[in-house]
């Protein structure tokens, strides 16, 4: 049932529970409280109280902006209500609307939070204060959803508070940049939910003394004005440390990267030096062994010579010949001087 609770009071005490809701001409005040009201549920409630086609299109829509808004003697207000989810570890809007007439509140809500029945419990266990009217019930609201959300700035310091020291302790994770980007969305939506109360708050004063507010309800909402504020100011601080946050976590990966960097750059640089001895080692050595194969070379061109006629044939040409000896000595220095020039000549010696 949509319907959730329906009262008729009477100098600030309930004198009756109606099951319909014709009874705008009853008691001092009405005040009717609806869950997640459909379409038809809500034209009865319009006609009733003769509530503008516009605010009851925004509340039958729902996903609206925190706002205040007049429609001749009717308030329309949206609330961002919020709490702590520990078991997704996020934080989770609701949203309540607030329809204020001389003599009557409709209030819709479309999530099971805040708990506006044990409110309704706290304003009927103060009937003068209930006795100062519809103003009184919208103060009393208004206290409720900001007094929520101080839970909700305490978790929420927490978390920037370590985020700040696993930050500070120069620890750079991957994941701590996921996890300020996760945060600082939370704390922009926890911001659209709260900046606006502070204005609608002073709104309300502004038309205090025009419309003849009592002076109690208009110190409940200076109290909820500051307490308003001081949300405001701190989820504005949140905002701007994860903004830092975020810089100072990109410069460390940025540090970290270089360092990283220069340690690769140094170990190419000292690999590429040991490459290059290695190729010095390589080219002397192989000069090394190109003289010591052109020396070989050219020590066994006379061996060559030398070989041939040691051979043991009682039959070779120029064995017994005259000048057999000074020709093969000759020969063999003349090879030789022939290969030192070519080895010169590509410096192999």
């Amino acid at each position: 049932m949509a319907l959730i609770d329906n009262a008729v009071y009477v100098g600030g005490r309930r004198v009756e529970s109606p099951s319909t809701l014709s009874l705008a001409s009853r008691g001092d005040l009405a005040w009717i409280g609806l869950l997640r009201p459909d379409p038809s549920e809500l034209e009865a409630v319009a006609a009733e109280f003769g509530l503008h086609e516009q605010a009851v299109e925004d509340a039958r829509k729902g996903h609206q902006r925190a706002k205040l808004e007049r429609y001749g003697d009717t308030l329309f207000l949206v609330l961002r209500p919020a709490w702590f989810d520990h078991r997704a570890e996020s934080v989770e809007f609701g949203e309540v609307h607030l329809f204020v007439g001389d003599r009557f509140v409709v209030s819709v809500r479309h999530a099971e939070r805040p708990d506006l029945a044990a409110l309704r419990a706290q304003v009927e266990a103060d009937p003068e204060f209930l006795a100062r009217g519809s103003e009184a019930v919208t103060a009393a609201v208004l206290d409720e959803v900001v007094d929520g959300y101080a839970p909700v700035v305490e978790i929420l310091q927490d978390q920037v508070d370590a985020i700040e020291d696993q930050l500070f302790a120069g620890q750079v994770d991957p994941g701590v940049s996921k996890r300020i980007y996760q945060l600082l969305s939370e704390v922009l939506g926890f911001q659209r939910a709260t900046k606006p109360v502070p204005a609608m708050v002073k709104g309300l004063l502004r038309g205090a003394d025009k419309y003849g507010v009592d002076d109690e309800v208009q110190h409940r909402l200076r109290n909820v004005l500051d307490h308003a504020l001081r949300v405001t100011e701190r989820v504005d601080s949140f905002r701007a440390l994860l903004e830092n946050a975020l810089t100072l976590h990109a410069t460390l990966v940025s540090q970290e990267q270089n360092e990283a960097m220069r340690r690769m750059t140094s170990a190419s640089l000292a690999q590429g030096e040991e490459s290059r001895q290695l190729a010095r080692a390589a080219h002397r050595q192989g000069e090394e062994v190109k003289k010591i194969s052109s020396w070989a070379a050219i020590l066994f061109a006379p061996g060559l010579i030398a070989g041939v006629y040691g051979m043991n044939f009682d039959h070779m040409p120029e064995l017994h010949w005259r000048y057999g000896y000074p020709v093969a000595i000759i020969g063999m220095l003349v090879l030789m001087g022939v290969l030192w020039a070519v080895f010169r000549k590509r410096n192999w010696l």
